[in-house]
């Protein structure tokens, strides 16, 4: 599999296979290129409506360029914790901005959500932040005030009084239920709306297939994130067994 940076007659295969509506994945394997390269490319540069080869690898030059320019800044930064590749850590993030921008999220909410999980610690100063993406400050209040309006962030303060934003197993557990909650508030909606178009008419009778239908997903969400922060999140309890048994060390 070959490695590297993408070609431009690679940019113009993926753009004529954009064309012919093929997905990533059969892209990424005519190319013989990570499924991940294809997807990151694609959204980085428009979209697959939007994707233009030629525009795409100038984006891609100009972008180099930069990080070379800011080569001096960054060569002050400390080496990666724990001996992870710092290059391969910077792929895997884009990789995962790129997986929460196609599942909807806003570019700059999606590079801000990708940094938050990476991190060890699961949270980041808006300071921090600022110089990790090396955006404004006012873009980091944007990215933050939008995924907090999807209970996707938390906004905590530490013992220094700076504002931290964490991401935690709870927080996804939050957001779900808040998806859950508008699903169903859908749902409510759509049946208002059957006795207005009167039932058993094609239109009220849709509108009813609706609520139905969200009403089933928004209910077995529920259950299943409830069950999954049961199961995942709680420890096992300790038997009257464990405390009795030796600890190999002392047997």
């Amino acid at each position: 599999m070959p490695g590297g940076r993408l070609t431009q007659p690679e940019r113009q295969q993926i753009a004529l296979g954009l064309a012919d509506g093929l997905a990533y994945a059969e892209i990424a394997r005519r190319l013989d290129r990570p499924t991940s390269t294809v997807t990151r490319e694609v959204m980085r540069n428009g979209g697959p409506t939007a994707y233009r080869a030629d525009l795409a690898h100038r984006a891609t030059e100009r972008r180099a360029h930069r990080r070379r320019q800011a080569a001096p800044r960054d060569a002050a930064t400390p080496p990666q914790a724990h001996g992870r590749d710092a290059e391969a850590v910077r792929e895997y993030e884009e990789t995962l901005t790129t997986v929460f921008m196609q599942s909807g999220t806003p570019k700059m909410m999606a590079r801000v959500m990708a940094s938050l999980c990476i991190s060890d610690a699961g949270s980041l100063t808006a300071s921090e932040l600022v110089q990790r993406l090396q955006v404004s400050p006012a873009s980091i209040s944007k990215a933050i005030a939008f995924l907090e309006s999807q209970d996707l962030v938390r906004r905590d303060r530490d013992e220094r009084r700076r504002e931290r934003y964490s991401i935690d197993d709870d927080v996804w557990y939050q957001s779900m239920m808040a998806s859950v909650r508008s699903t169903a508030q859908v749902a409510e909606t759509a049946r208002q709306g059957i006795d207005i178009l009167v039932a058993g008419t094609p239109a009220a009778t849709r509108l009813e297939n609706i609520a139905r239908f969200l009403d089933f997903v928004s209910e077995s969400l529920a259950r299943a994130a409830d069950q999954a922060r049961e199961v995942l999140h709680t420890k096992p309890a300790t038997t009257p067994d464990d405390t009795d048994r030796p600890h190999p060390d002392h047997a």
